[in-house]
């Protein structure tokens, strides 16, 4: 299994980071984390072929997570693709999502291949394929938006979420919205962690690895400044790497 970076990036458009997604690549299945604005070239420069991908997860609907996804299903089509390909997305945004597509003028009949909603729910794992399994749980991240949603059209889910694969527990904590967030899957043994960094504070992030202690803490969803890592203290580095484009674990 491995861990492919394509974009740590924040919400800014930067011209040294993608927006954040990354590919989890086993033998048996290949998994888009999130699909932003620019995702399409974003695969290219990491030499990632469209029609490799068996399935895009989005985590929730910020522009710079799912924006890309109608241009991906795009190259997809004009690279011949046959395959089915697999949307992961909670159900309450399935029908945003499914409309979103629609509305970008791409009809599965000229596609030539099935786009397969798979609906995400709550606290139950839903099977990827043979040993991969996915877990979303509802992080804050979008709680302050409600707000500003007068007349009760729209939906807020925002996810976390757990990979499991073989024995291994990969947690990506997705956007979070307060560092309670961070210890969403403590009722897991964690073996990696893929933190945000541009929501939560270093030191909340540094002792949630102090409790919890993955194996790896990987952060991303980072800010132009930080292109090297120096913002972490150095007496931090040994436990917590700073993602950059193109890195694989």
């Amino acid at each position: 299994m491995k861990i492919i970076f394509i974009g740590t990036g924040s919400g800014k458009t930067s011209l040294k980071r993608n927006h954040s997604s990354f590919l989890i690549s086993t033998s048996k299945y290949k998994m888009l984390v999130d699909a932003g604005d620019g995702i399409s070239k974003a695969l290219l420069m990491r030499g990632i072929p469209f029609n490799s991908i068996n399935g895009v997860l989005l985590t929730h609907l910020h522009a710079d997570h799912y924006s890309g996804l109608a241009s991906l299903i795009v190259q997809m089509k004009m690279n011949k693709r046959k395959n089915r390909l697999d949307i992961y997305i909670h159900k309450d945004i399935e029908k945003v999502i499914r409309n979103f597509i629609f509305q970008s003028y791409l009809f599965e009949e000229r596609l030539n291949f099935e786009l397969n909603f798979v609906a995400v729910k709550e606290n139950i794992f839903a099977a990827v394929c043979n040993g991969f399994e996915i877990m979303f749980r509802q992080n804050s991240h979008l709680n302050k938006y409600e707000k500003y949603d007068h007349k009760k059209k729209l939906k807020f889910p925002c996810g976390s979420f757990l990979f499991r694969i073989g024995d291994e527990n990969i947690f990506y904590t997705g956007d979070i919205g307060a560092k309670k967030d961070l210890y969403l899957f403590d009722d897991f043994k964690l073996s990696t962690v893929i933190s945000e960094a541009a929501h939560v504070k270093l030191k909340d992030i540094l002792k949630f690895y102090d409790t919890n202690k993955p194996q790896k803490l990987l952060l991303t969803h980072l800010n132009d400044e930080d292109i090297s890592g120096s913002l972490i203290p150095k007496e931090s580095r040994r436990k917590m790497i700073c993602a950059y484009d193109g890195l694989e674990v």
